[in-house]
Order: structure tokens, then C-alpha cells, then sequence
């Protein structure tokens, strides 16, 4: 029996690690998957020794107020993963949890694999070293991302995106909004300020106030905020009852369905991060934003090399999407784009037309290549496969 231990640390990496899992089991049913997961990888089969949430946290400042935790729990989690002597090990993203973990698990004799690349063509480069020592294969989903691993001489295979193949949303915004029982005369502009509570917090504010300036510009306009989780969805709603009754009255919070949520909108206002991948592969425009600790943006932004940060003007080679980061994550700003947005239907147009072509272009049975890709790391014997 394949015995394989995986670490997902949020949300994008459990849908990750749920679609690998149920792709290994279509090769080898009795397959046996444990470490952390999050509510999807526990569905598809996998044992998840501490709750996923406990390693959602970004940002070095906020990343310092937990340092003794997350270590604690890479201590014990080794010694767990030892003890099972897995065939395999795969770390899902969260890069500064896991290849501290696949360097110890590696030095113990386990192959270890990586599922999503740290960004060290946009920053912290000098990980590739780290990665070089801890990880036998790391897995991309973006072809722009191997030609740093080809030149330093580090297995690398790009297997895709499985979001490209799972995400199909080819109706109109209106099919969508019936299925999600709005009722919504005008349009609706979803709302995803983070998945993560410290996001939630340090976006929704702005993110509601740029809501209210729409508002006042276009009455007919509604906003739904799916939550991700039941906590998520408190905070989002302490966070909203600060704001006027108009502009209340005017927001719907559902429980997760952000995909859906988006299919029945005409715009997103959304966080950095997976979430604006999701929202080009539903084929809805958007604006994004972000902001962190001033202290870990002073850090990091002096780190960083690239110009461009959400996910689909990264594969487009171009700014399809208006980025406002920090300081310019503004109310006013936010609102300004996503008004002139809405009021500009060929511009629309011509941003859904590039996501339909990018999205067609990341089509490659992820799922399965993915699977494939870490299996091969997995000597043939008589005990195993």
C-alpha cells in the first residue's frame, strides 16, 4: 500500500491537494494520505493531524506573532511523518512551512515533492538554493516558472493548473444569480477581501467603503462577500454592521461558493492571491488589492522584482487587470476602476475575450499530470505500487 504524507496550509492548496489525491486513487484505490489538509482533502480520503487554519497566516510581521507555534507544530508533524514512513512526501505551497519540513523528511531518506513554486522569480531568489537541497521534484503550474529551475539543474516538471479544468462557468451572470437566488434588477459586483481573517480585516474595511462610493454612483448595484469559513463569515459580518444601512441592505454574505458568486457577477473586487486566478477562469473582470503590515511591506517590497502581482496579468504578459497595492488600495481608487469598469462594456469585453484565450492555453489534465509526476518519484518494488 502507497503510504504518502501532504501539507496544504490554505484553502488554494486543499482544492490542490484534494483534485491530486482523487487522481492518485483513480491508480491506487487503498492509498493512504496524511498530515494537514483542509476540508477538501478530508473528504477525498486524507487524515489531517492538525486543523489547516492553524498555518493560514501571511506576512512577516504576522508570520514572527506565530513563530513559535509553527515551529512547534513542523517538530511534532516530523515526527509523525517519520514515524508512518511514507513512500512520499508532497508540500503544497506555503513554502517557508514546508521546505523546512521536506529538508528534515529528505535527510531521513523520504522523496519529497513540492506542488506550486515559491516565487523566486519575483522575489527571494536565493530560496532556490533551499529548494535545490530539500525537494526531488517541484511541480509548477505555470510555464514561465520552469526556466529558473532548468538553470539551476532542479527536477521540475509544469503540470498545469486543475482550476483551468474545473472551473467552467459559460453562462451569463444572470443564469448564475438565479441559481444563487438573488434578486438583483441591476449588477452585482462580488466582493473577496481574503480568505485568511487578518485579510479580512485589513481589506474589508476599504473594500466596503469603495462599495459605498459605487453605491452612490449606481444605485441599482449589489454586493455579495461569500466567506470561506463560518469564521470568516463573522468577522465579515461585524465588519459590515460598522457601515450605513444603505449600503448594507445593499451586501449579501454567502457561505463559500465564491466561484459561483463570481459567475453571477459582472465585476470582482478581489484580494491578491489564487482568488484572482479563479475569477479570470470564471471570465469575470476585476480589480485587485492588497495590503499587509506596513513593517512586512517595507521588507518585502524591497525584495521583490516584478512590477506585476496578480496571478492573470502574470500569464498574460500585460495588465489585464488594475492592480492597487498598499497605499494606493484605496477606496476612492478601488471605486474609480471598478466604475469605470462597469460603465465600459467593450473594455469588458475585450478583458473576457483574453481570459477565454489564457485559459484554454493552462487546458492540460493537471490532475492527472500532477499525480503522474509524483509517482514517478516512487521506486517500483514488490511492497509498493
Amino acid at each position: 500500500m502507497i503510504k504518502i504524507a501532504i501539507v496544504a496550509g490554505e484553502i488554494s492548496g486543499d482544492n490542490l491537494g484534494a483534485e491530486l489525491i482523487k487522481s492518485i486513487k483513480q491508480q491506487y484505490p487503498d492509498a493512504k494520505f496524511f498530515g494537514i489538509g483542509g476540508r477538501q482533502m478530508i473528504a477525498a480520503g486524507m487524515e489531517s493531524y492538525y486543523p489547516m487554519e492553524r498555518l493560514s497566516v501571511m506576512g512577516i510581521i504576522e508570520v514572527l506573532g506565530r513563530l513559535f507555534e509553527l515551529l512547534k507544530i513542523r517538530k511534532e508533524l516530523c515526527k509523525k511523518i517519520t514515524k508512518q514512513n511514507p513512500d512520499l512526501f508532497i508540500g503544497i505551497d506555503a513554502p517557508d512551512f514546508n521546505l523546512g519540513l521536506e529538508l528534515k523528511l529528505k535527510e531521513q531518506g523520504i522523496k519529497t515533492a513540492h506542488y506550486v513554486s515559491p516565487s523566486v522569480w519575483a522575489w527571494r531568489s536565493g530560496r532556490i538554493k533551499k529548494i535545490k537541497k530539500a525537494v526531488d521534484k517541484m511541480l509548477l503550474l505555470f510555464p514561465f516558472e520552469k526556466d529558473i529551475y532548468d538553470k539551476n539543474a532542479i527536477a521540475a516538471e509544469c503540470v498545469g493548473h486543475p482550476l483551468a479544468e474545473i472551473i467552467d462557468y459559460p453562462q451569463s451572470p444572470v443564469f448564475y444569480r438565479r441559481q444563487l437566488a438573488l434578486n438583483a434588477g441591476g449588477g452585482v459586483i462580488a466582493v473577496l477581501p481574503g480568505s485568511r481573517i487578518s485579510e479580512v480585516k485589513r481589506l474589508l474595511p476599504d473594500f466596503l467603503s469603495a462599495c459605498k462610493i459605487l453605491l452612490d454612483n449606481e444605485k441599482e448595484l449589489r454586493f455579495v462577500i461569500p466567506a470561506v469559513t463560518k469564521a470568516v463569515g463573522e468577522v465579515i459580518k461585524e465588519i459590515l454592521q460598522q457601515n450605513d444601512a444603505a449600503l448594507t441592505e445593499r451586501v449579501t454574505i454567502t457561505e463559500g461558493a465564491a466561484r459561483d458568486v463570481m459567475a453571477a457577477a459582472n465585476l470582482v473586487l478581489v484580494a491578491s492571491g489564487t482568488a484572482t486566478l479563479e475569477a479570470m477562469l470564471v471570465g469575470r473582470p476585476m480589480v485587485m488589492a492588497y495590503k499587509m503590515a506596513p513593517i512586512s511591506y517595507f521588507i518585502i517590497s524591497r525584495l521583490v522584482k516584478i512590477n506585476r502581482f496578480a496571478l492573470p496579468n502574470l500569464l498574460a504578459g500585460e495588465e489585464l487587470v488594475e492592480e492597487y497595492i498598499q497605499k494606493r488600495a484605496t477606496p476612492e481608487n478601488l471605486a474609480g476602476a471598478l466604475l469605470e469598469l462597469y460603465r465600459n462594456a467593450d473594455k469588458r469585453a475585450k478583458i473576457e475575450e483574453r481570459f477565454v484565450a489564457i485559459k484554454e492555453l493552462m487546458r492540460s489534465g493537471s490532475g492527472d499530470r500532477a499525480a503522474q509526476a509524483v509517482l514517478d518519484l516512487i521506486e517500483v518494488n514488490d511492497g509498493c505500487r
